[in-house]
């Protein structure tokens, strides 16, 4: 098999930022827009969003969850309701103040003035306020819930410093919100669904994540305790891949969803919401690329397998393509968790190196190659994505598919043991203030990883102390991780920064 000539630039350990842009880049997942912030995603980064989509909508439904959807604009007096709500989301709020455009006198189009709105429109930032004002009308008693629904939708957050995939002014998530007639109820939910992203992430991302709750200072505008997932990508920074909220009665009471309940009495309904975004598709490509680019998980790869025609010579091209699309049919047949598999056939008329090249930065779990000499001898030669560019030749057609989804599984299995490995390696207990600077501002060039990552630290609760490490490192506290996760993390002590007593261990460190 054809190998790669030159590779992504700069490497990982030069400029992993400009690298990651480079990967996106590359693997043709997305680009950047003419509206600034906003992207473009390109069809093989919107199939691992398709792929990402279909399994979590299979695990909301197994959970009793339905879909809908709600109107993309919300009133300005909604949001108003719930005031700290309104005030976590202002700075990034996108409005709508005209619904017309006339030419001036110099040709330029303009709002029409007379077309100005009686009350300005939110373009959604998240749906809490919307959707509670129809829960609101949706429920009289309790017998009306609980209500458990998904929305799949576009969001606008006016992002100043986009980075594709991990932040953009608009991006695709789902926003799940459900109300409930007990606080047990809510509560239940809510970790259900955190468990329900830890699962995907694990399982289909090949993600580690440590779950947990945020801190007050971190913690959704809003909510009463926000849950979460928290990764670690290979620069070892953190990114919040996915949340759940737990909101009490707050946005209940903000819009009014009351009902009869079962003593007769009126009561507030108690909601959660939860959701996961684009974001998942950044994480996982900081997390398994490499230099030369993408690695895809096979759980989500846009395709599992792509086949590569080598057609050196003209007399050769139509039995080498006949060949290839047998193959892929055959594969095609073949069931890979519950789906069939995806299979591309690559039968451009491009240089056959180049055409690999191409596949390895786009992160292809397997690339197949079919030539001339693979007709003659019967056999097939495969290069696995996660086993830089060695490849197996097996004997016959049938042998590879019988073995394709053992391979697959494999390549799965691979990915999700290493990024373990480096997330457990820099999970790092720390007891002192110096320690704790030194671990987030020490830049040692000939032992570049030992610095950063996630810290394991006490914390004496106190807001002044994440304001202060966040000023002076850019640090803030990602969880307070759930109990037993990580050995000796509700042992007690005393606060890294102050030294004032500490009931457990939290997790910090620098993230997306």
């Amino acid at each position: 098999m054809s190998q790669p000539t030159s590779a992504i630039s700069p490497t990982r350990a030069a400029d992993f930022a400009e690298w990651y842009q480079q990967v996106v880049r590359a693997a043709e997942l997305a680009e950047p827009s003419d509206v600034r912030g906003c992207m473009v995603i390109k069809p093989w980064g919107y199939g691992l969003w398709e792929n990402i989509q279909h399994t979590l909508d299979g695990m909301f439904k197994a959970t009793g969850h339905k879909n809908a959807y709600f109107p993309l604009f919300i009133p300005l007096s909604y949001l108003a309701k719930e005031a700290q709500h309104v005030e976590g989301f202002a700075k990034e709020c996108a409005i709508v103040t005209h619904h017309r455009l006339e030419a001036g006198p110099d040709g330029a189009l303009r709002p029409a003035p007379s077309s100005q709105l009686a009350e300005p429109l939110v373009i959604r930032p998240t749906s809490e306020t919307i959707i509670g004002a129809t829960y609101a009308k949706w429920v009289q008693s309790y017998r009306d819930l609980p209500i458990l629904i998904n929305q799949w939708a576009n969001v606008v957050r006016w992002e100043m410093r986009p980075r594709l995939f991990l932040r953009t002014a608009e991006f695709l998530w789902q926003e799940g919100h459900t109300a409930h007639e007990t606080e047990a109820e809510a509560l239940e939910e809510t970790q259900k669904m955190l468990g329900v992203y830890e699962t995907f992430a694990r399982e289909h991302l090949a993600l580690p994540v440590y779950t947990g709750e945020k801190s007050a200072g971190e913690r959704f505008p809003g909510a009463v305790q926000t849950l979460c997932i928290e990764a670690m990508v290979q620069d070892r920074k953190a990114v919040q891949a996915g949340t759940s909220h737990f909101l009490g009665q707050n946005f209940a009471k903000a819009s009014e969803i009351k009902f009869l309940s079962r003593t007769n009495t009126q009561e507030f309904a108690w909601t959660t919401s939860w959701g996961v975004s684009t974001r998942l598709i950044g994480t996982l490509l900081m997390a398994h690329g490499d230099d030369d680019g993408a690695m895809l998980p096979p759980r989500v790869a846009t395709s599992h397998v792509v086949i590569l025609p080598v057609v050196p010579k003209e007399e050769t091209r139509a039995a080498v393509l006949d060949a290839a699309y047998a193959l892929a049919a055959k594969l095609r047949e073949v069931r890979y968790h519950g789906d069939p598999l995806r299979v591309e056939v690559d039968a451009r008329d491009v240089n056959g190196g180049t055409k690999n090249w191409e596949w390895i930065k786009k992160g292809a779990p397997l690339r197949v190659e079919i030539g001339p000499r693979d007709l003659e001898k019967g056999t097939v030669a495969v290069a696995r994505r996660d086993r830089a560019h060695k490849e197996k030749s097996f004997p016959t057609n049938a042998e590879f598919v019988d073995t394709v989804a053992t391979i697959l599984d494999d390549i799965q299995a691979t990915l999700l043991n290493r990024a373990t490995a480096h997330r457990d390696e820099h999970t790092v207990r720390i007891d002192t203030k110096e320690e704790f600077y030194a671990f987030f501002t020490a830049k040692n060039p000939d032992k570049p990883e030992v610095h950063g990552g996630f810290a394991l630290a006490h914390w004496n609760g106190s807001a002044e102390v994440e304001t202060q490490i966040k000023e002076d490192l850019k640090v803030t506290i990602r969880c307070i991780p759930t109990p037993g996760q990580i050995q000796g993390a509700e042992e007690p002590g005393h606060c890294v920064i102050t030294g004032e007593p500490s009931a457990r261990r939290v997790l910090f460190a620098k993230s997306y």
